[in-house]
């Protein structure tokens, strides 16, 4: 049997196109890639963007894995592509025998679930393209996460391939029991071994004595793409010292002037701790080579694109280094990580036991071990001791580092300081709790955030939101919901639109400004420990007419929570929804808290209107209509 792992046979070649936001489509796209590549397919896997839709007609499938974003978005990296495809030049036959299959990740509390791949689908057929297999949407929300919907679909579609496009006479598929070659590699930058030392990073002078828990200054040399630099100017707790969560209000600035509104989020790329970097080193053996110069380098005429953008302009790049800022070593690992470690061990027993975790019979077994208790990668490794991952394979057997994304918290006013730089508040949870096993599990940006001192410059992106409110909108009738942090992005809106009606009043002196009424409400556990920015609700209040409601669900009992405020105020919400056509935003947690709301909404709709009361459907269809005229958003996490 012929098991090389050369390129396929001439004519068959599959275009593997994703778009992702936080990289999950891009890890479902690369574990699809080895799927046809052992399939004998030459294989091509890159982002929408880097696409032109006559593209498909050059090979023998093209799979689209496409995220959901937004209200129903594409991700900004699929975005250019999708403009593409609504050109009205476009014939119903443009796209006339090229065959597709696609792929949707989202999140079944969001109202447009999986909105993003039925648009791609559905403009696929208007093209002429050709569904050659059913589409499957994986669901946040699912028990199992990703691997619950995305295993089975890959399961039945290999069997498809094969089927539809049997193998020539004599050629068979790529057993998973032989290793792909990695397409890319690390090797030393030359031959003398001479050691790169890391810089210690200086402390600028700040009073240690009032940040007792900032420990750390960092100067971010990565050359991230499409991000600017922004320095750390507070980084303070807003919670009681004695409180369980520790929640910080981050300011950061940047003297490059930017624009941003109202929902949108800077990314940031956290570093792994040099503590845990270390202890992979030691389990792997790679302390011999952890600092000497290395390059990251193609393996041949590479079909995919660098896995780390910019890598080649990182100054004195080592292994070391390369762990610390760009390898996320404290990831969950994914199915296909188990797979690539079975190839780095000769421990039968320890080969045996991630064979297991790789079989689709027991995604049940591999949810229980990873997910569930936040077992990360390198306490995997740790288990599986036996196995050793040359130094040189680190890029493609470890996950890249992704952003995190934050909502933005400062509008109006606060965008801008004194001086005239750009200026982010950002308000995040520093994540940090016990599992299942009794471990105690940290963030990783949360982690790296946390311990940051002012003086610290980072690389951050700054990313259109999901929200995008008109003028009119934020100033006709608004309804905010925001318990937790997700009261972020609805204190930028409340900012900015104190900034409109102040401008309004300069232009036009003695006119009251025309601005609708704004319900906030807030949702916390403890009045006294995590009612963020209480004190600015009274200041607000003074600039625009707002009503503060609040639930606080450890106060009392029963317990009271965001929904529950809402069936005590129907006749308000009613009236502000309804009567004065006004527009409802939804942030905060993406698990129980939106669909709870968007209940008791309804029931708003069905009870609020008095003698002439709305059926339940009747109420359903209102709030749908809201969905579709952009008068219901949420932007959750």
């Amino acid at each position: 049997m012929d098991t090389s792992t050369g390129q396929g046979p001439e004519g068959r070649s599959v275009l593997i196109l994703y778009g992702s936001e936080t990289g999950n489509a891009q890890e479902v796209a690369e574990e699809l890639g080895a799927l046809t590549e052992r399939l004998r397919f030459n294989t091509h896997i890159s982002e929408l963007n880097q696409s032109k839709p006559d593209a498909l007609l050059s090979h023998t499938l093209t799979i689209f894995v496409v995220s959901t974003t937004g209200q129903g978005d594409l991700p900004a990296n699929a975005r250019a592509f999708w403009k593409l495809l609504l050109l009205k030049r476009l014939s119903s036959t443009y796209l006339k025998g090229a065959d597709f299959a696609t792929f949707g990740l989202g999140d079944s509390s969001y109202p447009k679930f999986n909105w993003a791949i039925r648009k791609l689908y559905k403009r696929l057929l208007q093209l002429g393209a050709n569904d050659i297999y059913p589409t499957a949407e994986a669901d946040q929300q699912h028990p199992e996460g990703l691997e619950g919907t995305f295993i089975p679909w890959m399961t039945g579609f290999r069997k498809h391939l094969l089927d539809r496009h049997p193998m020539p006479s004599g050629i068979h598929p790529i057993p998973d029991d032989v290793r792909l070659p990695p397409k890319w590699i690390l090797q030393l930058r030359n031959e003398s071994g001479n050691t790169v030392p890391r810089p210690e990073t200086l402390a600028k002078h700040t009073d240690i004595d009032q940040n007792p828990s900032l420990r750390h200054i960092d100067y971010d040399v990565r050359p991230l793409p499409d991000t600017l630099t922004a320095t750390l100017v507070e980084n303070r707790r807003v919670t009681p010292q004695t409180h369980w969560q520790d929640v910080r209000c981050i300011t950061l600035t940047a003297s490059e002037f930017v624009q941003y509104a109202p929902g949108d989020m800077l990314a940031i790329t956290p570093k792994t701790s040099p503590e845990d970097v270390q202890i992979l080193l030691d389990l792997m053996d790679w302390n011999e080579q952890a600092d000497k110069p290395i390059v990251l380098v193609p393996t041949g005429p590479t079909l995919t694109t660098s896995p780390i953008p910019g890598l080649d302009s990182y100054p004195n790049l080592t292994l070391r280094s390369l762990l610390i800022d760009y390898l996320d070593i404290k990831a969950i690992p994914r199915r296909s990580f188990f797979s690539a470690l079975v190839h780095y061990t000769n421990d039968e027993v320890q080969k045996d036991r991630l064979l297991e975790f790789t079989n689709t019979e027991y995604l049940d077994e591999l949810w229980d071990y990873t997910s569930r208790p936040r077992r990360s990668i390198v306490e995997v490794l740790h288990e599986f001791h036996s196995v050793k991952i040359p130094w040189q394979h680190a890029v493609s057997v470890l996950p890249v580092m992704r952003a995190r994304q934050f909502s933005i918290a400062s509008g109006g006013e606060r965008k801008r300081t004194e001086d005239g730089k750009t200026q982010f508040e950002l308000l995040i949870a520093i994540v940090k709790y016990q599992t299942v096993i009794k471990r105690i599990r940290e963030g990783v940006c949360t982690k790296y955030l946390a311990a940051l001192r002012p003086g610290s410059e980072l690389r951050v992106q700054l990313q259109p939101g999901g929200l995008k409110s008109s003028v009119q909108q934020l100033t006709g009738s608004t309804v905010l919901i925001g318990p937790g942090t997700g009261i972020a992005p609805l204190r930028s809106m409340l900012w900015e639109k104190a900034a409109l009606v102040q401008a309004y009043r300069e232009q036009n002196p003695g006119v009251e400004p025309p601005i609708g009424p704004t319900v906030l409400l807030y949702g916390g556990r403890n009045r006294a420990a995590d009612f963020f920015f209480e004190e600015e609700w009274d200041q607000l209040s003074k600039l625009i007419p707002l009503q503060v409601l609040t639930a606080f669900s450890r106060d009392q009992s029963p317990k009271i929570y965001v929904q529950d405020t809402i069936r005590q105020n129907f006749q308000l919400f009613f009236r502000l929804l309804h009567e004065l056509q006004g527009s409802v935003y939804i942030c905060g947690s993406s698990g129980k808290m939106p669909s709870a709301v968007r209940e008791a909404l309804i029931e708003a709709f069905q009870n609020g209107a008095g003698s002439h009361p709305y059926t339940r459907s009747q109420a359903g269809e209102y709030l749908i209509d809201m969905e579709k005229s952009g008068r219901y958003k949420q932007e959750t996490w």
